[in-house]
């Protein structure tokens, strides 16, 4: 069976005749809880998935750098010296796909001020799946920096690197995320979540014991596609630092739940609902690690379902497909389900106990079919390592 990094390796070896001189790889992520907090400067749950982003690298004996993917096999090819001139102003000069990683080689070098020594040839292939909530984006941000790194002898850590991708995402691609997702995919460590201050980015592991009291964590990939460079996702960020605004503070972060009186007063009713999700969201972080500690995770399903609930309402970035895989994933007995990512399409997650897998995958598939939506593609995912070199 042929595996991500198998392709990656073919696909170099078409490209250029030769075998690539490594192979890096970065996973994709699922949040268990925090969702639109990280740029409120708030608190997430997210952890690294086995579903990864390879690349394979090779040196080239002149300054360019070229990427070619198995989902755009057309080559991109660029002087390294003009991805000064292309980012961030004339991204459009190249496709979007190649904006993630010679975004990330233009970010690295204009971090560092280091003059590469080596052009490079990249090579993608990945089985993360692509707009469905569980950060592609950061998948191949994470390898090709990774990669950068270690073939330009830049010596930036985890978290720099993690910066670096977010900072490709922001200017290069055009997408006002935070840094939950390159946090989760660059140190992400099996059988636990990454727990993240996204204000000072202190992160610590949380263990989930999901193996040891019989859980599963199941993804339900609605086909409804999203956007984080368009439209919704700006807005609702815009939204957020109105609110900050109105109440005087740095970042929503600063406020808590006994604030929410004073901002009803103050606040028109959507900008309030906004805020309210994010200050009620963070503190469901906080309980959600308490919780996982003193009862485990057969004690999380309430705040998941809350956590969803507010995504729904007061942030309105649900869809009806994501509000039914939730519904009927609860119905059929899971412990408890949420929209995961962004919103406006992707993906929701359930945990279930392992005997009820087939139950629960079997009472959504016929939900959405009653409904007359597409077959959403279910699937199990387990807390996984984050980036690393593979060859």
């Amino acid at each position: 069976m042929t595996t991500p990094a198998g392709e990656a390796f073919a696909l170099f070896t078409e490209l250029t005749s030769t075998e690539p001189t490594g192979l890096w790889s970065a996973p994709g992520r699922v949040n268990l809880i925090g969702e639109h907090t990280d740029y409120n400067d708030g608190f997430v749950l997210p952890f690294a998935i086995e579903h990864r982003t390879h690349v394979a690298l090779g040196r080239r004996d002149d300054a360019r750098i070229r990427v070619v993917s198995t989902f755009d096999p057309v080559p991109v090819e660029v002087e390294i010296a003009d991805l000064a001139a292309i980012f961030p102003d004339d991204r459009e000069a190249v496709p979007e796909w190649a904006r993630y990683p010679l975004g990330v080689a233009w970010a690295l070098l204009n971090a560092t001020g280091a003059t590469p020594p080596v052009g490079v040839d990249l090579a993608f292939a990945s089985d993360v799946p692509v707009g469905a909530g569980l950060s592609s984006s950061a998948a191949i941000e994470g390898a090709t920096a990774t990669a950068l790194n270690e073939t330009w002898g830049l010596g930036l850590d985890r978290t720099a690197l993690a910066r670096i991708g977010r900072t490709a995402e922001n200017l290069a691609v055009g997408a006002p995320t935070g840094i939950m997702d390159q946090m989760a995919s660059m140190l992400g460590r099996a059988d636990a979540a990454t727990f993240l201050d996204c204000r000072s980015l202190e992160t610590r592991s949380v263990d989930l014991g999901f193996a040891k009291a019989g859980l599963e964590l199941l993804v339900i990939d609605t086909g409804v596609k999203h956007s984080h460079a368009t439209g919704g996702y700006g807005e609702r960020r815009a939204s957020c630092e109105l609110g900050a605004g109105i109440m005087g503070v740095t970042a929503l972060r600063d406020l808590s739940v006994a604030d929410l009186d004073r901002a009803r007063e103050l606040m028109d009713d959507v900008t309030f609902r906004r805020v309210r999700h994010v200050v009620t969201e963070n503190q469901r972080v906080l309980d959600t690690i308490d919780v996982l500690a003193a009862e485990g995770p057969l004690a999380i399903g309430d705040l998941l379902v809350a956590s969803h609930a507010s995504m729904r309402d007061d942030f309105e970035i649900s869809v009806p497909e994501l509000d039914t895989a939730v519904e009927a994933s609860l119905a059929a007995g899971a412990i408890g389900a949420r929209m995961t990512g962004g919103g406006f399409g992707g993906a929701a997650i359930a945990v279930v106990r392992r005997t009820s897998k087939k139950t629960v995958t079997d009472a959504v598939t016929a939900a959405f079919d009653d409904a007359g939506f597409a077959a959403p593609h279910i699937f199990t995912v387990t807390p996984s390592e984050g980036a690393r070199r593979d060859g």
